[in-house]
């Protein structure tokens, strides 16, 4: 199930790249280059091209979250290098301490 998510995390995510580079910029240099004479006028593609991005951005973030939930059980049962350390340790013969 993670590894389906993650997938479709990728795709999102090259989506969202596309579709945020697809988009007219303030200046108008980059975008589609849609002229105004052509047939779908520039204000209703960036309307689809916004209202598509916030879909993507949201679908993306769901898909982070469930990632994060999902894989939350796996993180709380590794341990940390310090207690991996601590049990190798207590194997390990010990030094008698010197009398006094």
């Amino acid at each position: 199930m993670e590894n389906i998510l993650v997938v479709i995390n990728v795709i999102l995510a090259a989506l969202l790249i596309i579709v945020i580079l697809l988009q007219r910029s303030e200046g108008g240099a980059l975008g589609l280059g849609v002229s105004q004479d052509s047939f779908t006028s520039s204000r209703s593609v960036g309307n689809f091209l916004t209202k598509f991005t916030s879909i993507v951005a949201t679908l993306f973030i769901i898909t982070s979250i469930a990632i994060v939930a999902i894989s939350r059980d796996e993180i709380r049962d590794i341990q940390s290098v310090i207690e991996k350390e601590e049990e190798a340790d207590s194997n390990l013969p010990q030094i008698p301490e010197s009398p006094k």
